[in-house]
Formats: C-alpha cells, sequence, structure tokens
C-alpha cells in the first residue's frame, strides 16, 4: 500500500456496502501488528494487547476511547489486569469495513508507547 494504514482516513461506509471479504480484509490485516489481531468468523476484529500493570492497560483504554470518539467508530473494550481486549466491526454494514482495520493500525500505534523498553 503506497499510505501506512493508520495515515488513512477512517471512511464512512453505508447500508450499501458489502462488508469485506477473506481475500479483501487479508491486505489489511497483514498491515497489523503480528499475534495482537485476528478475524473472528469472517465478521469482526479481535485484538489482544498485553500491559504490565493495570494502570497502563487503563490509560492505553482512555486512549483508545478518545479515538473512537474522534472517528466516531466505537469498538467493544475490554480491561482487566495486564490485558486489553478490543472487539471491532462495522455495524452498519454487519461486517467487517476498511475502517475497521485504519482504526485497528491506529490502536497498535498508540500501544507502542506501553511497550516496555
Amino acid at each position: 500500500m503506497s499510505q501506512a494504514l493508520a495515515e488513512q482516513e477512517c471512511e464512512a461506509c453505508t447500508t450499501e456496502d458489502d462488508p469485506l471479504t477473506e481475500s479483501e480484509y487479508a491486505e489489511y490485516l497483514a498491515e497489523l501488528v503480528d499475534g495482537v489481531w485476528e478475524v473472528v468468523e469472517d465478521h469482526h476484529l479481535e485484538g489482544t494487547y498485553p500491559f504490565e500493570d493495570f494502570r497502563d492497560a487503563l490509560e492505553f483504554t482512555y486512549e483508545i476511547g478518545e479515538l473512537a470518539e474522534e472517528e466516531w467508530h466505537h469498538p467493544d473494550i475490554h480491561l482487566q489486569w495486564g490485558e486489553v481486549r478490543v472487539e471491532m466491526w462495522t455495524h452498519k454494514i454487519d461486517g467487517l469495513h476498511k475502517t475497521d482495520f485504519v482504526m485497528a493500525a491506529r490502536m497498535d500505534r498508540i500501544h507502542e508507547e506501553y511497550a516496555p523498553e
């Protein structure tokens, strides 16, 4: 791709759009952090981020919440000690859209700040 996925715009879709097929989303999935994200049942993205403590997991949750508000694209977020799990799909089409992968790439970028040195 000519532009990093995290740098691309979150494009709104319409109910006329079809969810991405496996061959369509495979390219986007390959650009996300390996081992964090998976596509579940060709329907939604699920990612699990590790943390060294609860405070960092909580701060990360807040940051991705702010991102979700900015883009008006809201994931399900599950916070627990040492881990944040995110589930995301485009409800309007009940499946995956490129925007889901753009958001995941932006979350990957945010998580880099929390990686141990």
